[in-house]
């Protein structure tokens, strides 16, 4: 009972406690008390102020008693020309309200293209997408189901030459380039765990500071051994950086690691040489790590592939001659251009080949390169540079040799596929009814011939094929800069350098 008779007191005074804060309003921060006629002296104001200025008072729209009761203003373009002013302030006069509700109008016009259009792009990506999916979904079927059971009789036929040349399924990707690639060296699983095992010893001998040599690596120095060894590493950080799937701690760090690891110790006398990390590093993406290496191995012991890893002086000024041949056939306004300002085809060509367009290219454009290179094979590397330099030739037609090397070695990085392959399809691989491997034969003939001449025409002895450690790459730029009479400096590097030479006079 007492306690029933203190709950009623206390609930009495807490109610007097509200009373008495709705009547003084909530002061808060020193506001005065809110009053209770507040809204009808603005209405009044509003009143008086129409009264003198001659207008009509209107009556509050539905949407007006509406906004009243939200709790924020919505700040918003539409808010601003639609709505009538404040209760405070002067109404708009009829000119303006008319001229902010054609802004509105025009507004909304032009929101509604701007969304259409962009619907209809969508659309037709999503179209495109669908399609493309389709398209690739019958191309798996038709390599998997027909071709690749029949490999050796359908390979050349003119069909598949079609599909190859769209772009062949990345889920196949890997299984024709092994096909095409072939294993002309017979490596084997068993030989390609050998060689890794030996270039892991010779990690761990270089890692503890032994000193052993191999009798099969008598011929060679600890000190190119170790220099190569190095460069692997410092090449791999550098591959495909944008991925990150290489670099030390990714997924397929060690995988390259071991490819370019293992092909040291199988070839020791050709070595690492920088660019063969991004070759690898491409077969790595669609192959297993021991079938990458043996089209990795296989592909490298392909004639210009081979010429240009073991800097076959030589040879390679012979490929740089029959892609020229094609260069003025093809391009000859062009061609002009590049010898009046002196623009040798090595100093972007090195690039290029070396890498087999996988650093100078977008990857997925890389390896539709690769797609038709498997197919008709080195020809197609000095096709796809004339594609390039036709794709752009009103560009390089207007600029120097500073600009011409910069543009040349640092392609676009949005590089249309179609329109590149547009422009391929138009080269004709074809001087004087002569096609690539007739020039190219003719030009290796007639480079013997004038060795012979000038080694029975000389009482010396003939020089020596250069060190497979001369870097080319700096000879050949620095020949270029001073025909032109620009400084080496001012070339861009291209990123492909070759072995240092730790036998170089001092």
């Amino acid at each position: 009972m007492l306690f029933s008779s203190y709950r009623n007191l206390l609930a009495r005074k807490q109610s007097a406690r509200l009373d008495k804060h709705s009547d003084l309003g909530w002061k808060l921060f020193g506001k005065a008390p809110l009053r209770e006629n507040a809204q009808k002296d603005s209405k009044r104001i509003q009143k008086e102020y129409e009264d003198k200025a001659g207008r009509p008072s209107k009556p509050p729209s539905p949407k007006q008693n509406v906004r009243k009761n939200l709790d924020f203003e919505p700040l918003s373009t539409t808010a601003l020309i639609l709505e009538d002013r404040p209760a405070n302030l002067p109404a708009k006069p009829a000119e303006e309200a008319q001229k902010h509700r054609q802004q509105y109008e025009e507004m909304v016009v032009q929101a509604k293209k701007r969304e259409l259009k962009e619907a209809q792009r969508r659309k037709k990506q999503l179209e495109e997408r669908c399609r493309v999916e389709e398209s690739i979904g019958n191309a798996v079927l038709t390599w998997n189901n027909e071709i690749l059971p029949n490999w050796e009789t359908m390979w050349c036929s003119r069909k598949v030459r079609d599909l190859w040349w769209q772009g062949i399924p990345p889920s196949v990707r890997g299984k024709v380039w092994s096909l095409a690639i072939g294993n002309e060296l017979n490596i084997t699983h068993e030989l390609f765990d050998i060689c890794l095992a030996r270039a892991k010893e010779r990690w761990r001998s270089f890692s503890t500071g032994a000193s052993e040599v191999e009798n099969e690596d008598a011929g060679f120095s600890a000190a190119d051994r170790e220099a190569s060894l190095e460069l692997i590493k410092l090449d791999i950080s550098r591959t495909f950086p944008n991925l990150c799937i290489f670099q030390q701690g990714g997924p397929y760090h060690d995988m390259l690691h071991s490819i370019l690891g293992a092909y040291t110790c199988y070839r020791p006398d050709v070595g690492y040489v920088q660019g063969m990390s991004f070759i690898a590093a491409v077969l790595i993406l669609n192959l297993d790590t021991a079938d990458a290496f043996i089209a990795f191995s296989n592909l490298l012991n392909k004639p210009c592939q081979m010429a240009f890893f073991r800097v076959d002086h030589g040879l390679m000024l012979t490929y740089f001659a029959a892609f020229e041949v094609f260069f003025e056939e093809n391009l000859p306004k062009l061609f002009a251009h590049f010898k009046k300002n002196n623009l040798t085809p090595d100093i972007y060509l090195i690039d290029w080949i070396f890498t087999l367009y996988s650093k100078s290219l977008p990857l997925d454009l890389a390896c539709r390169i690769w797609d038709v290179f498997c197919r008709d094979g080195e020809e197609f590397l000095f096709r796809t540079a004339l594609g390039i330099l036709k794709l752009f030739e009103d560009i390089l037609t207007k600029m120097d040799f500073i600009h011409m090397a910069q543009f040349l070695t640092r392609l676009p990085e949005d590089l249309p596929a179609e329109e590149l392959f547009a422009s391929i399809a138009t080269i004709q691989m074809q001087s004087r009814n002569k096609k690539w491997a007739q020039v190219l034969t003719a030009l290796q003939k007639d480079s013997r011939e004038m060795e012979k001449g000038s080694c029975s025409g000389n009482s010396h002895s003939a020089p020596s094929r250069p060190h497979a450690a001369t870097p080319l790459l700096f000879q050949t730029d620095t020949r270029a800069a001073e025909k032109s009479g620009h400084s080496l400096s001012l070339i861009p590097n291209t990123g492909v350098g070759l072995k240092q030479n730790k036998h170089k006079n001092s």
